[in-house]
């Protein structure tokens, strides 16, 4: 089956909404006439600039997290109501910095990733293991387990907008890079858990992404790989040209 690519950028903490709207602005000729979906995922304050930003073109906007309830006594948090109401069609959850330094877990993972779907959204949900549990060989574990957990009550339907990176965390803005064969082999086994979870044609038609380190340079045989559908960009969304490149090579 014929998947879309899609490359998102995760800017993680970076940008302001005026360096944010110049960078969007900097990314769209480079994109215009790109053949995969192309996503930028900015921190809450600089939304509405992005929105902003992109009208007129097909790139789409995403959060970088939202909450599980849709309102209520949760200081600092976002609904996913609340991104849905200003325009936001994307929602990154359970990236690994969430899990290591907010103390997200893989049932908090699966809260949010329904609240999102309730919402509307379209999810990119991420999951990946540490250097040690991939020392353990223990990787095929973690990330089915993640899997499950997070689809849980995500129905076939759902799956449609549900995009899975694999991020490694090891490879997580160190500079280490997944071999195109290993990105591939957890992308694929990932893609035999949803099998397992739904049926061969969800399976088939889902979105995997790898993310970890993929840059201008590696691209090209990442996204070469058969069960590789596209990046979530950490470092070069933040470089117009590089992330271009990125795109280019998903074509």
């Amino acid at each position: 089956m014929s998947r879309k690519y899609v490359i998102a950028g995760n800017w993680k903490m970076n940008k302001n909404p005026v360096e944010a709207t110049a960078l969007i602005n900097e990314l769209k000729p480079l994109v215009a006439d790109a053949s995969c979906d192309v996503v930028v995922g900015v921190p809450f304050v600089d939304l509405p600039a992005a929105l902003d930003a992109v009208k007129g073109t097909r790139i789409g906007v995403a959060a970088q997290n939202c909450h599980w309830e849709k309102s209520g006594a949760f200081t600092g948090e976002v609904s996913a109501e609340m991104l849905k109401s200003m325009g936001v069609g994307y929602v990154i959850l359970g990236h690994s910095e969430r899990r290591t330094y907010f103390g997200d877990t893989d049932v908090t993972v699966q809260k949010r990733v329904r609240a999102a779907l309730d919402a509307g959204l379209t999810v990119i949900l991420c999951v990946g293991e540490y250097l040690e549990q991939r020392e353990q060989g223990v990787t095929g574990e973690v990330v089915a387990m993640q899997t499950k957990i997070a689809l849980g009550g995500v129905s076939e339907e759902e799956m449609a907008r549900v995009i899975i990176a694999y991020e490694p965390v090891w490879a997580i803005g160190t500079g280490r890079t997944a071999t195109a064969q290993q990105a591939n082999e957890v992308c694929k086994l990932i893609r035999e858990t949803i099998a397992g979870l739904y049926n061969a044609a969800v399976a088939d038609s889902a979105v995997i992404q790898y993310g970890g380190s993929m840059n201008a340079g590696n691209a090209a045989e990442l996204l070469a790989q058969p069960d590789v559908d596209g990046g979530l960009i950490g470092g070069a969304s933040l470089k117009p040209a590089d992330f271009a490149v990125i795109v280019k090579a998903a074509e």
